[in-house]
């Protein structure tokens, strides 16, 4: 008895007997042609012979000829193929020249054109119930072939070449770990002996190439010797890489027994491999050049499309899909096969129909926008039946003429829910990217409304029934929930809670409910991580230690809150220009010594520096700039943040900075001299740069930011086999805890109770700062479309018992459990089965009142703290770089809590020699110096100074704090001036460094300004959700308006900058896809008018004289009606709105 064979060629020999039924055969004369009918084997492949490969032409011609004879005999006989000669030699160069130029799949696809004739070399898998497809697709031969000696020039063979038709399309390099080599010895075997040049190995000609042992397998779809990148194609262990041992063969026999089954590499051929084009950027020169890049599926992205047509074909029309993908999975490949196969499935109950009439991609950021839609088009067979929507009247077009695939952000689509006609006999299907982002309450509900075909409000009579009422009640119920008509598949690395309930697979396991990403839909960080498809960013992290002297100024000792004090000391010194140059110092000189010396990525390395905020960001640009220059270094800095920031009284956009426009930063990047990338909060998120290396982290990092941002250095690239994270702002426990609840499969345990929405409501009640018949009143009067004076009374009353009958305690209490209930109740409502009218009509009273009611004043006890210390002396140590190693666990995250309300903390309040004490005890190790006299003309004669100014006496009196901001600037402007003589340094570093000024103005306003009793504290947060409540009362509900107003308010506030101008709504519409003239606009037009008064607006003309003329909307109004034949007067006119004071807002009402 011979013992068991465990060579290579008996892992050839298993191979071939499973796929052709026999692994050797007879003899045959070469070139014979066979008929096609008697060499299928049960597996549904031919074995080939090896002599039957032309190396000329690299093609198994005998059974290209034999599958030509039995489907296309006309065209055999008209271009005389059927015998050797001038004819079929000049058809078989026709070919191979067309799998040249186009590659192997398209030609496939496609055929070829030979002089009069047409041929077809492949047919189609059959759809359900088509008989005459199944018996053509049953006429491909594939065919598998060992020993293949592709080279004139040398005797190499390869151990296995698969054909189609005679067309290769996948080879093999087969090693045995018995015999001491694995799966690397036979990528090293491409790499180096199997040279790229050869007609075989050209670009392509194969789909790919696979090496294979017992336990592994690698793919590369492009041979170039040593730089040859093979990807891992394994099932996955355990979460993470390789494959599970399998109880009945290899570990690797899902490869011939699953991948390459007939109809299932069919289906690789036809619906997954591509040749895309690519456009790239060549470093050196700048240039941009397109590249052919060949695409084949990893095996979890094959798994997940499959796994989801089978789920959907089964389930019908109307499941939730939740699929966790880690970063570096190839999401957007994945969401374009999936798309264009939903195009094609087709339902169960009517093989003919297709399960949906469009398919809906929606990412929740432009770039990704414009990436997965690049990557869908790319795929050219659906690029017919593709839409990309810019804007809302293409969208509108594509749904209403049934383009098959759109592809869109979150933001665009409510546009068209005014517009758009009934769809709710259609059926849809939402790949949804970044599914925890793209699903707030508010965004679905309108979402869900829109493709229900339910925005047609019916009519009220004008003394609404409560009939009528309730029925409405119900719409809006209904219109919260998930569609029937809609089929979700939410794709995300980072799934909150609130994402796995809505979407996750419910399971019970014991006596608990989990929600989550089932196994065949999962791909894991771990995973990721140890394929190699990304690197592990926290792997070489080291935090840095600051150190710092801040001496007291003051001769007093005065009383500050003590946690708000230490927060802005930190805050402060960390700004301090001091801090920001060493800091940008220990920056540049590790990357230029430890990264570009240690020639990372082959030298091509880049460095991210991630800063709190776009002011700190600047700093650095200048900062890391200006030692680049100090120290002769060829390299340059790109600081990136959206819209305008004041520099020096100065407006500026990144691009005047960089001195290039913003749209080319992710280029410039990639080519010298450009190194660092300074940024805030643009590029942390959507952006996939493989050349990223390092990253330096100034900023507080927590959660899925955590997650996001450090992702940014994950991508793979060939010579990438590391990372390095130098990190200032002490984030290492957070990030740990970030990574290890995305590290392996994400569980949510436990579901969202929703009598809690009971609770809150009865302890809402509870507080009678209202009364029922008063929430039914204002909900009849709303949905009857009642004048606007008609609701205040009520909300008004209910105010006043807010403010007469609850202490302060229990006003936070109440509404913060009211802004509870409102945001719980959006999420419960699209996954709850049943409806609750009266929580509905809570909901639509609560979005009313909560803007109306004021929050309790709450006096800054820190207020004085910056003007009463300065610093000394700053250094930073590097503690000893930590290797993190996740738990090899899955991650299991809380229900949402939907209970809870508002509460308020009493400030602990100390001396400021104890709160340096304490600060100086966290922060500084170092001899404390002698405080400088600018210090104390910083924080006692300057204020005093500036506060006697008669002008900005006047401004406080009169008017509102913005203008009393400006008046302030120019007194402190005039004071700095006075001080030149005695205090030349103070005059220097207010004149030449912005941070500095920036920092001594706002700390002289807060100290000086004395509020009118008219000007209340603003709180943005009331102000935001008044506005709300105003543009709802006259636009509607549709999620287009709530974003406009957290935009433009946002952008109001940021910096404490309260005006914004056209330049600003230009940007905003092309970040974001909101229309300036059918939403910002009108938004604006609304918040500026006399009986809102949230902003005010004002025209200003610049004549010809430079002279600046003030003018009012009617005289604007009458010019343009006027000048409406193209002079430029609309080129010298500038619209400003500016943030008014909240309670001075309120009177005006």
């Amino acid at each position: 008895m011979k013992p068991t064979d465990t060579s290579e060629k008996e892992l050839e020999r298993l191979i071939v007997r499973h796929l052709a039924g026999i692994s050797e055969r007879a003899s045959v004369p070469p070139n014979a042609v066979q008929s096609p009918g008697a060499v299928y084997a049960p597996g549904g492949y031919v074995l080939g012979r090896a002599t039957d490969f032309n190396r000329d032409v690299a093609l198994d011609t005998v059974q290209l000829l034999a599958f030509l004879h039995a489907t296309q005999p006309d065209a055999v006989e008209t271009l005389e193929l059927a015998h050797e000669g001038i004819k079929r030699t000049q058809f078989l160069h026709r070919l191979q020249g067309e799998i040249t130029k186009r590659g192997v799949v398209d030609v496939l696809r496609k055929g070829v054109s030979h002089g009069p004739v047409r041929v077809d070399l492949y047919r189609l898998l059959p759809t359900p119930g088509n008989a005459n497809a199944a018996e053509a697709f049953g006429r491909n031969i594939l065919s598998i072939t060992r020993q293949v000696r592709y080279s004139h020039d040398s005797g190499n063979e390869l151990d296995l070449v698969i054909f189609v038709n005679g067309l290769p399309v996948l080879t093999f390099e087969l090693k045995n770990s018995l015999t001491k080599q694995t799966v690397a010895d036979a990528i090293v075997q491409y790499q180096s002996t199997r040279n790229p040049q050869e007609l075989l190995f050209q670009p392509g000609r194969c789909i790919a190439h696979f090496a294979v042992d017992d336990a592994e397998v690698h793919f590369c779809t492009e041979l170039r010797g040593k730089a040859s990148w093979f990807l891992p194609f394994n099932q996955g262990w355990n979460n993470g890489a390789g494959n599970p041992p399998n109880p009945n063969g290899l570990k690797t026999d899902y490869l011939w027994k699953q991948v390459l089954a007939k109809e299932s590499l069919a289906n690789i051929i036809e619906s997954f491999a591509q040749v895309v084009e690519e456009q790239e950027t060549d470093a050196a020169t700048g240039r941009k050049k397109k590249k052919r890049k060949p695409v084949f599926p990893r095996f979890h992205q094959l798994r997940t499309v499959r796994a989801l047509l089978r789920r959907t074909r089964s389930d019908g029309v109307g499941k939730r899909y939740l699929i966790q993908h880690s970063a570096g999975s190839g999401k957007s490949n994945t969401i374009a096969w999936l798309a264009h196969q939903l195009v094609e499935l087709r339902s169960v109950a009517d093989p003919l129909a297709p399960q949906f009439d469009s398919i809906i991609v929606i990412t929740d950021r432009r770039a990704l926008d414009t990436q997965i839609a690049r990557t869908i088009k790319g795929y050219d067979h659906v690029a017919s039946i593709f839409g990309h929507s810019d804007n809302a009247q293409e969208l509108r077009d594509y749904l209403r003429r049934g383009r098959k695939i759109i592809v869109t952000t979150v933001q665009k689509f409510p546009f068209i829910l005014e517009e758009i006609g009934d769809l709710s006999g259609r059926k849809f299907a939402l790949l949804i990217d970044e599914a925890h982002s793209s699903q707030g309450g508010k965004t679905t509900a309108r979402m869900h409304e829109a493709l229900s075909g339910k925005t047609d409000e019916e009519a009220f009579e004008e003394d609404a029934t409560q009939d009528a009422v309730n029925t409405e009640i119900e719409k809006r119920i209904q219109s919260r929930r998930m569609l029937s008509n809609a089929s979700y598949f939410a794709f995300t690395a980072t799934p909150k809670n609130k994402t796995l309930e809505l979407f996750g697979e419910k399971t019970v396991v014991g006596d608990k409910v989990e929600f989550r990403s089932p196994e065949e839909l999962t791909y894991t960080t771990k995973q990721a991580i140890q394929e190699g498809f990304i690197l592990d960013v926290i792997a070489h992290y080291t935090t840095l230690d600051s150190f710092y002297q801040v001496a007291k100024t003051v001769e007093n000792d005065p009383d500050f809150d003590k946690a708000r004090a230490l927060k802005k000391i930190r805050h402060y010194v960390e700004s301090h220009d001091k801090a920001i140059r060493r800091k940008a110092e220990i920056m540049v000189d590790h990357f230029v010594a430890q990264v570009m010396g240690a020639m990372k990525i082959g030298g091509k390395a880049r460095a991210m520096i991630v800063c709190n905020g776009i002011a700190r960001a600047i700093d650095y640009w200048r900062e890391v700039s200006d030692y680049l220059e100090q120290i002769k270094s060829p390299y340059k800095a790109i600081v990136a943040y959206s819209g305008e920031f004041e520099i020096g009284g100065e407006k500026k956009t990144e691009a005047d900075l960089n001195d290039f426009p913003s749209k080319e930063i992710p280029d410039k990047l990639r080519q010298d001299p450009y190194r660092f990338l300074i940024v805030a909060n643009k590029f942390v998120t959507g952006f996939d740069e493989p050349l990223l290396h390092t990253m330096y982290v100034d900023k507080k990092l927590a959660g899925v930011q955590a997650v996001q941002t450090l992702s940014r250095l994950n991508r793979a690239h060939p010579q990438k086999h590391d990372t390095f994270v130098l990190d200032f702002a002490d984030n290492a426990e957070a990030v740990k805890k970030a990574f290890q609840d995305y590290y392996r499969a994400t569980i949510q345990t436990g579901e969202t109770d929703a009598n809690k929405l009971h609770d809150l409501k009865a302890d809402l009640d509870d507080k009678q700062v209202y009364s029922w018949p008063q929430v039914e009143d204002l909900v009849a009067l709303y949905l009857s479309g009642a004048d606007r004076d008609k609701l205040d009374p009520i909300l008004d009353h209910c105010v006043e018992q807010y403010q007469a009958n609850l202490d302060e305690d229990n006003q936070v209490e109440f509404k913060g459990k009211a802004k509870t209930f409102v945001r719980s109740y959006g999420f419960l409502a699209a996954i709850l089965s049943y409806g609750h009218p009266a929580w509905e009509k809570l909901s639509i009273f609560l979005n009313f009142l909560i803007p109306k009611l004021p929050a309790p004043k709450e006096e800054d006890l820190s207020k004085g703290v910056l003007e009463s210390i300065d610093i000394d002396s700053y250094r930073v140590e590097a503690r000893a770089a930590l290797k993190m190693a996740m738990d090899d666990t899955d991650a299991t995250v809380e229900v949402a809590p939907v209970g809870g309300g508002g509460g308020k903390g009493e400030p602990d309040i100390d001396k400021l020699s104890n709160i340096l004490k304490t600060f100086n005890d966290l922060f500084g190790n170092i001899d404390w110096k002698d405080a400088d006299k600018i210090g104390k003309v910083i924080a006692e004669e300057i204020p005093v100074r500036v506060a006697q100014d008669k002008a900005y006496q006047n401004a406080q009196a009169n008017s509102d704090r913005q203008n009393a901001k400006l008046e302030h600037d120019k007194a402190l402007n005039r004071v700095v001036l006075e001080l030149l003589s005695d205090h030349t340094e103070l005059f220097k570093q207010f004149s030449d460094n912005p941070n500095f000024k920036r920092w001594l103005t706002d700390m002289v306003f807060d100290v000086t300004y004395q509020q009118n009793p008219v000007n209340g504290t603003r709180d943005l947060e009331d102000v935001r959700m008044r506005a709300l409540g105003v543009v709802r009362d006259r636009f509607g509900v549709a999620v287009v308006w709530s974003q406009a107003v957290d935009m433009l308010l946002d952008r109001l506030a940021a910096g404490g900058r309260n005006s914004l101008g056209i330049a600003d709504l230009a940007f905003f519409e092309e970040t974001s896809g909101l229309s300036v003239s059918h939403v910002l606009f009108p938004v604006l037009n609304l918040l500026s008018a006399n009986d809102v008064g949230i902003l005010s607006r004002e025209f200003v003309r610049v004549e010809s004289t430079n002279t600046q003329q003030t003018m009012s909307f009617d005289e604007v109004r009458l010019l343009a009606q006027e000048d409406r034949e193209g002079d430029d007067w609309a080129e010298r006119l500038s619209i400003r709105w500016t943030l008014q004071d909240a309670q001075r807002s309120a009177h005006g009402r």
